[in-house]
Formats: C-alpha cells, structure tokens, sequence
C-alpha cells in the first residue's frame, strides 16, 4: 500500500515550531512516536480517520486488522494513552474518534523552522 500525494500548499509548510522541544515537550512527542511506531496501530488510525462518520467501534476493527478484539482493544490503549484517539464507551462497545490536533501536533513537532 502506497501512502497518498498530498499537493503542497502555504498552510502545510508553515512551521509552527521554532525552538527546540524541552523535555517534556519531547517525552510526549516521543509517547506518540512510539504510538505511530507500529503498523497495526497506524492502520487502526487509518480506518478510524477514513470512517464515514469520523468514529470506529473497536468491533468493527478486528476484522479489517485480522487481531482479536482484545488485541484491537489494547492497540486502542496505547493511542488513547498518547492522546492520538478519543474514547467514548457506549453501552458495552467503545468507539474512537482521531484527536486531529495531536496528529498535526505530531507533525509540526519536528517541523525545521
């Protein structure tokens, strides 16, 4: 799978960072790095952010990974924890929703100035 082109344009290569990241700054760059550092969970994002209604159920997950619902379920911890989805329960399910601002937060994190 390729990733798609995005065309350039003035607002993606603004930098919003133009100092060094302090320590805890870089700690929860870091956190999310180490969330995106494994292709199961980027797929996770990948579904949820490509949904219809900008949410996923974790039972709707497990089968387009091919992972337990367990599996999905603690996948789902680790970008809840580094902040990269929301978590609503309802009922007995939990559904996701991307934090969009943490992405970009991600992105713009090691942005040159």
């Amino acid at each position: 799978m390729s990733l798609p082109i995005v065309a350039a344009d003035a607002r993606c290569c603004v930098p919003r960072v133009t100092s060094p990241l302090d320590g805890e700054e870089a700690a929860r760059a870091a956190q999310t790095f180490k969330a995106l550092g494994d292709s199961t969970r980027v797929m996770l994002l990948s579904l949820i952010a490509a949904s219809t209604d900008g949410e996923a159920c974790v039972c709707d997950l497990t089968e387009p990974v091919g992972l337990s619902q367990g599996t999905v379920s603690h996948h789902m911890k680790i970008l809840t924890e580094a902040g990269l989805v929301t978590r609503e329960q309802r009922g007995r399910w939990a559904y996701y929703a991307v934090n969009r601002e943490a992405l970009a937060s991600a992105a713009d994190a090691l942005r040159p100035a």
